[in-house]
């Protein structure tokens, strides 16, 4: 996995600061079309909170889907998306699964790029 960019935002509640990171990670996927293997470019979304407290950190949450689509552009929206309305990494899933469920068409998509 490899860490393509990152948006931070800092909130304060009950003087506890949540750091969060947002990241859009690309991978490699390998899929099958027949007995071959193709490596198809994936991207995915990391969500990281930090909470500290009197500058010790407190708890971590770490959520990320792996792979959710192989067009860069529409993962940097939903990585946007998720970014504008402070989602936290307990939320992810919910919030994103059924994106993750419609775009799976993309890798279908991909493959059949491939395949020609």
């Amino acid at each position: 996995m490899k860490i393509v960019e990152i948006l931070t935002r800092n909130e304060i509640q009950n003087e506890v600061n949540y750091m969060y990171f947002y990241k859009l990670v690309r991978n490699e996927l390998r899929l099958s079309i027949g007995e071959d293997k193709v490596k198809v470019q994936t991207y995915g979304i990391e969500v990281e909170r930090y909470d500290i407290s009197n500058g010790n950190l407190i708890n971590t949450e770490i959520e990320a889907i792996a792979s959710i689509s192989p067009q860069r552009h529409k993962v940097h929206n939903l990585l946007k998306m998720v970014y504008d309305n402070g989602v936290s990494p307990i939320h992810l899933i919910d919030i994103l699964g059924e994106y993750v469920d419609t775009y799976v068409t993309d890798f279908e998509i991909a493959l059949a790029r491939t395949a020609n």
